[in-house]
């Protein structure tokens, strides 16, 4: 029997791939109808969402949510990805870098940027991604994209090692910013460690190892309905909505930027609404007619 539908926090550990851990899980779900939100790199630990069954439609609306990070950034030091697992292109001093000149910058690189990302990314470049276009000996230069930093903190520094705390939209790419600061320091650096420790609603509190999940599964999906419930702002239907919207029929607008969790009277979700115009149009549809 294969697990219920609804999503899976995983604290993700160092060295798997996100698809590793898909691949984890489908043994453990019985099903290979999983997928997850929001990938980290193998180095990442953290908060990673996995959807089992009708919640990978899910997916893309959560992998759209802000994320927390915390993260070490070592100074002195450029490498090829951007992180602790590239070669070293360049070393400089940083000792003379002082905390007020560190918050100084960091400062710069808070608030709404264009932001380049790391070359070795999973970015597309016609059709082909970065980082295989860049380990096949290309030279890629990506373009910068829009990305909100609402926090950007220290919470400590050991000489040239610095721990920071990062609250950012989707997209984002924490390589890059420890790469930014380094440079905007004007000594270099890289990303040493990173753990996210929250995607939208869902946090390290909620999330349980893979051991924890090979003892027990089914009782760590959080189900489909509860899942949107805490996901999204939400609208109760009445009998005849919930059951036009079964059809994918519209709906008068909801007046709720961004998705919108629709619930029949009996407290299951029926569908995903966002407002176009006058007007909320269903995007995903969990109980058809």
């Amino acid at each position: 029997m294969t697990a219920p539908d609804g999503l899976v926090v995983i604290d993700k550990p160092a060295g798997w791939t996100s698809h590793d851990v898909v691949g984890r899980t489908r043994r453990l779900a019985r099903t290979r109808k999983v997928g997850h939100a929001g990938t980290l790199d193998p180095m990442a630990t953290g908060v990673l969402l996995l959807g089992i069954g009708k919640a990978t439609r899910l997916l893309g609306h959560l992998a759209l949510t802000d994320k927390t990070y915390e993260a070490t950034v070592r100074l002195g030091q450029t490498t090829v990805t951007d992180d602790a697992e590239g070669d070293v292109l360049a070393s400089t001093d940083a000792s003379h870098v002082t905390d007020a000149a560190l918050a100084a910058q960091i400062a710069v690189l808070t608030g709404a940027l264009q932001q380049v990302p790391s070359s070795v990314s999973a970015v597309k470049v016609d059709g082909v991604r970065s980082y295989a276009r860049v380990r096949a000996g290309e030279q890629v230069e990506l373009k910068a994209r829009s990305v909100t930093v609402s926090v950007f903190e220290v919470l400590g520094r050991r000489g040239d090692e610095v721990d920071v705390r990062v609250d950012c939209t989707s997209g984002t790419y924490i390589r890059a910013l420890a790469r930014d600061l380094g440079a905007a320091l004007g000594v270099g650096g890289h990303l040493t460690a990173l753990r996210r420790t929250r995607v939208g609603p869902f946090g390290l509190d909620q999330a349980r190892t893979l051991e924890q999940l090979a003892e027990e599964f089914d009782g760590h999906v959080l189900p489909l309905d509860a899942a949107v419930d805490r996901s999204f702002p939400r609208r109760d239907l009445d009998p005849e909505e919930a059951v036009a919207l079964s059809y994918g029929k519209k709906l008068t607008a909801t007046g709720t930027p961004g998705t919108v969790g629709a619930f029949a009277p009996d407290g299951g979700c029926v569908a995903l609404l966002e407002d176009r115009a006058d007007q909320a149009r269903p995007t995903v549809v969990f109980r058809p007619a």
